[in-house]
């Protein structure tokens, strides 16, 4: 009989073994059960969405301002590049990968309703297509500047409302740091998009023959690097209050962790920027800063969507520490 008891669990799903060996799911900070902290993957196309907006953000201030690069079709290269940057993460929830399952809250292909979030970043695409038209024509035309100004304003509404729409960034309402991480974000966002919008300007100037004065964007990105590394350091340090017992020596241990991600996003770019001037050939350096700031963004954003998540967990139930260790 109990053969038989066993069998009918088995067959149900119930089996004793797994009901013994198998540990219980996590809980979140609110009593409901939530996904395990997100893996390396969707954070470099988390990282790559954020260079997108933030090129897409400087872009349009600059065209609306009219201080880019005039000519015809001078801003149709890095608008199509930020386009690849944000339509990664949708082209990934389009394929229902698992790496990307859903796209800004939305499972696309399903009958849910597209979030507001999703139906922001949709509708960014609109002054895109409209801005791509115009720009192969007078940059000073006031069509073209209103549309500048429209993505400018877009980009900016998707890079903060996605800062509290993000999962890991609930969490952080728990851990009392929700007001600090839009900032990040902008800066994050600013910064990796300038490099990119460096090297659209410095490649389509070693094209056309024209001269390019780097010193002014040199400062203005190590400038923004200065202003990032602050705010980051900021965020981290609020994750290890004291009072949270062993979690805090843990973050201590992911915050060592943190050196290779700060000397891509910070070390190897301003040693680029400044060697650039100098080097022969050194407009190849602008994309080899520019990739190594999304690597180490997104380890970055790996690393602190596990502090975040035990963080919050930790100040509400107590929970043993975890933090990644063999997960790269």
């Amino acid at each position: 009989m109990s053969m038989l008891r066993d069998a009918r669990k088995r067959a149900c799903g119930l089996s004793p073994v797994l009901m013994i060996n198998s540990s219980p799911p996590s809980q979140s900070v609110n009593g409901d059960f939530h996904a395990p902290p997100a893996g390396l993957a969707p954070m470099l196309l988390e990282a790559l969405a954020l260079c997108g907006y933030g090129l897409w953000t400087l872009l349009g201030l600059a065209l609306a301002l009219g201080i880019y690069r005039t000519g015809r079709g001078e801003a149709l290269v890095p608008l199509t590049l930020g386009c690849v940057f944000v339509s990664a993460g949708l082209l990934a929830a389009c394929m229902r990968s698992r790496v990307m399952p859903e796209w800004h809250g939305w499972r696309v292909g399903t009958a849910q309703r597209p979030t507001r979030e999703a139906m922001l970043a949709l509708a960014t695409y609109l002054p895109l297509l409209g801005l791509a038209g115009l720009v192969r024509g007078t940059d000073g035309f006031w069509a073209t500047r209103v549309a500048s100004l429209i993505l400018m304003i877009c980009s900016l509404s998707c890079l903060v409302t996605s800062a509290y729409g993000y999962r890991t960034r609930r969490l952080a309402s728990r851990a009392g740091i929700a007001i600090q991480l839009p900032v990040s974000r902008l800066l994050s966002a600013w910064y990796s998009g300038g490099l990119w919008l460096w090297v659209c300007v410095i490649f389509q100037a070693d094209l056309t023959g024209s001269v390019v004065e780097p010193l002014p964007w040199e400062i203005g990105l190590l400038l923004m690097a200065m202003l990032l590394g602050l705010v980051d350091g900021l965020n981290w340090q609020s994750l290890t209050e004291p009072g949270l017992g062993e979690y805090q020596r843990a973050a201590q241990g992911l915050q060592s962790r943190r050196f290779l991600a700060a000397i891509l996003v910070w070390v190897v770019p301003s040693l680029s920027l400044l060697l650039m001037p100098i080097v022969p050939g050194g407009r190849w350096l602008a994309p080899c800063a520019a990739t190594a700031c999304i690597i180490g963004k997104s380890l970055e954003l790996w690393l602190y969507d596990f502090a975040l998540t035990r963080s919050a967990q930790a100040r509400s139930a107590q929970i043993e520490p975890f933090w990644p260790r063999d997960r790269y």
